[in-house]
């Protein structure tokens, strides 16, 4: 299958403090990696890295064969930040014809992404009286636009109701199988379960690296063997 990103012996410090500390690991093309952790563990800031927007200290990142960063890579990963990165001035329809013009990508995916992220009927809508679950799903949308190879998402489903999450997850998978990776972001134990590959992340350092089935069916009894050092 090959890899998508390719990560050795990365660190990143921060105000004098490690945020990163000696991660290596890979994500498979067309698969849908979940990064999880708990909120400071550094999943954020090791998206950043992948995406070419984070300072690193130390070690390589490398996505589609190239270094994290390079200019090549700006048109292959479509990325969500946590904060939703949209026009609070702009309709939703109006954001993504924006986000459209800029990846110069037929005006017709407005629509398709739209359904995509249960968005449709609030397309006339002013994002700034948008929920900030909303927001989110706009920015979603906008990462989504032009179809690229490789979607970073930072918490995508977070304060979304367990309807709206299983649908967004369905999508997810439905890209991987047209051949899109999708590395995706939570602290919510559970949501490993609708992975392929994991990263588990704690304190900036990689716990693991592994399959759903492989940790078992309590996930989260799992991760806390994985954090005290306990035998499976």
């Amino acid at each position: 299958m090959g890899m998508m990103i390719e990560i050795s012996e990365l660190v990143v410090d921060r105000d004098g403090t490690r945020v990163l500390d000696d991660v290596t690991a890979v994500v498979r093309k067309g698969s849908v990696t979940g990064l999880l952790g708990p909120s400071g563990s550094g999943k954020t800031t090791l998206l950043r890295a992948i995406v070419g927007v984070q300072r690193i200290t130390g070690g390589s990142v490398r996505v589609a064969g190239l270094p994290a960063g390079h200019p090549e890579l700006r048109a292959l990963i479509g990325y969500q930040t946590q904060a939703p990165s949209v026009y609070a001035d702009l309709t939703v329809a109006e954001n993504l014809r924006y986000f459209a013009s800029i990846a110069r990508c037929d005006r017709r995916r407005v629509a398709a992404v739209l359904e995509d992220v249960r968005m449709s009927e609030l397309a006339g809508q002013l994002v700034s009286r948008l929920s900030g679950g909303q927001r989110a799903r706009v920015s979603l949308a906008t990462a989504m636009i032009a179809r690229p190879p490789l979607l970073v998402l930072d918490e995508p489903t977070v304060g979304l109701d367990p309807l709206l999450r299983r649908d967004l997850w369905r999508t997810f998978h439905r890209l991987a199988a047209e051949g899109t990776t999708l590395l995706v972001s939570s602290h919510v134990m559970d949501e490993a379960r609708r992975c392929t590959d994991l990263l588990l992340l704690r304190e900036g350092g990689l716990l693991a690296a592994c399959t759903p089935a492989e940790l078992g069916d309590d996930l989260e009894d799992a991760f806390c063997r994985l954090v005290e050092g306990v035998p499976a």
